[in-house]
């Protein structure tokens, strides 16, 4: 599903307006008609009750007017609260007001604080509320009178559906600048707005419907979009169909290397994340120390134990043994529990300075990389990389505020850069190709806040990574099974109490329809 900033939302507007002919005051009709359509699945019957819409003097306060009058032909009342004065309202939105008032209905200004009031006590008598007051275009803070009603609207408690994006919510980035409409339900149209999926957008849109209003599909594919939304039919798309001649080598060999004193386990959930994606074998690689722990935890992957530090890093000295080990294997993870010594990160750079062969790195081994990130121009492959933030911030040089206020630049910017798949991890994980494309994972929840959920994301790619998907589509289809195991599992266990190990459970149910 594409993801759209406003200009492109705009440009495809006025693209199906002038160039395929299709009237403006058409898509406000089918605009209109779809959110009426939303309001039905809230309320049900509408037939005596009382619909409150605050409407702004734009095209959105126009789809507002088309609702209106839906929904007193099926029995509602009706109030219209207008932003502006009546005068002020032209083209399409002026033919649906028009209509409004030849139906004998009043629709009410309220451009003063004197108004208030009048707001207050119409909340009360709602049952539900419609906010159509700003559209796409908004940017900055809502203030005054506006603002405040805002605040009374959010004060209600009662629901809001609100109109292509909720009013005070900025289209491109999800900031929120000031006073900003609480919807319990966003009808979105056409296609999903990029600021409805990051930053504060999830939190204000509540329950997103994207919306057709008959707009040709041929059109977005001419404007070479290439920001898009994450879904289960996008990852279908991805996901190879197993053969029935299929072998444990037509699945992929894959080597996990990490580990040291403290945090063998972070090693294990990878290799385990691994096989569970679909891997066919799986080596672990980890300090000598502890290789005889790993032989007992884990039965179905084989284990390697490398030359360490004095403080049961991986040392400097495993290169060759691993690199080694490599030549038999397809896909390299390395990072998880790894420790941060110099002797360990020099590992991890040379290791990675003219890798071949598909890789994802994490955790520590990111940290080896940063100040070195050049290491990964002379990869002959486009490694995946697994960041969160705070790992984000290092490697770039920056603070990690950057980071989060600009999780989709920052990621593409990376990527490009870097020649690699960044995976930024957090809400709205971002995936972010060399070639400019982008993704945002809808899926996921903040049980996940846990230690171990990120090495289960490397071992999950890893393993799609040894079913030959490329490092995009290894990446993409990685961060939505690993949400949906955080998804599947929160419904069962509850978001308090979930742990890593968690998702590993809940992985075969999250990948069992998807080949």
């Amino acid at each position: 599903m594409y993801l759209l900033r406003a200009e492109e939302m705009q440009n495809l507007d006025r693209t199906a307006i002038k160039d395929l002919g299709i009237p403006g005051v058409v898509l406000m009709e089918n605009a209109g008609l779809q959110v009426m359509k939303g309001i039905l699945e809230v309320l049900g019957e509408v037939r005596g009750k009382t619909v409150t819409i605050f409407a702004g003097k734009g095209n959105n306060g126009g789809d507002g007017f088309v609702v209106a009058r839906h929904l007193l032909n099926a029995g509602a009342e009706v109030k219209v609260m207008l932003f502006a004065d009546l005068v002020d309202i032209a083209g399409d939105a002026k033919v649906n007001l028009n209509i409004l008032q030849s139906m004998g209905y009043k629709v009410y200004p309220i451009i003063n604080p004197n108004s208030l009031n009048i707001v207050k006590l119409a909340m009360v008598y709602s049952d539900l509320i419609v906010d159509a007051i700003f559209g796409t275009g908004f940017k900055g803070a809502v203030s005054g009178h506006v603002g405040n009603v805002i605040e009374i609207i959010n004060s209600s408690g009662k629901p809001v559906v609100s109109v292509d994006i909720p009013s005070g919510l900025e289209a491109n980035t999800g900031a929120v600048h000031g006073p900003c409409i609480k919807a319990n339900r966003t009808i979105t149209f056409a296609y999903a707005k990029l600021g409805l999926l990051i930053g504060h957008g999830p939190e204000y849109a509540g329950e997103l419907t994207v919306a057709d209003i008959s707009i040709p599909p041929d059109l977005i594919r001419s404007m070479g979009i290439n920001r898009f939304l994450i879904t289960s039919s996008l990852v279908r798309e991805i996901m190879p169909v197993r053969k029935p001649d299929g072998h444990k080598g037509t699945y992929g060999r894959i080597l996990v290397v990490g580990g040291s004193d403290g945090m063998s386990g972070a090693a294990a959930m990878a290799a385990t994340a691994a096989l569970k994606a679909g891997a066919g074998l799986v080596t672990l690689a980890v300090p000598a120390s502890l290789h005889d722990l790993m032989e007992v935890k884990l039965t179905e992957i084989m284990t390697k134990p490398l030359p360490e530090t004095e403080e049961t890093g991986i040392s400097r000295d495993a290169l060759p043994y691993v690199r080694g080990i490599l030549e038999r294997m397809d896909v390299l993870a390395v990072g998880p529990g790894m420790s941060t010594g110099e002797s360990t990160f020099e590992f991890v750079r040379q290791l990675v300075a003219g890798l071949e062969k598909p890789a994802v790195i994490d955790a520590d081994g990111l940290n080896a990389l940063a100040g070195n990130v050049d290491v990964l121009k002379s990869s002959g492959v486009s490694p995946v990389l697994t960041p969160h933030p705070g790992e984000m911030a290092r490697l770039m040089g920056i603070k990690t505020e950057e980071v989060q206020n600009n999780r989709v630049e920052t990621a593409s910017e990376a990527a490009k850069n870097w020649n690699a798949v960044v995976v930024l991890k957090g809400h709205r994980t971002v995936v972010a190709d060399p070639g400019g494309a982008i993704y945002i994972n809808p899926t996921g929840n903040p049980g996940m806040a846990s230690g171990g959920t990120g090495d289960v994301l490397t071992g999950i790619i890893a393993g799609l990574l040894g079913q030959r998907l490329s490092p995009l589509e290894a990446a993409v289809a990685g961060v939505y099974f690993h949400g949906l195991s955080g998804d599947l599992a929160a419904a069962q266990k509850g978001m308090i109490s979930l742990v890593a190990g968690d998702l590993l459970d809940y992985l075969p149910q999250a990948t069992r329809d998807f080949c």
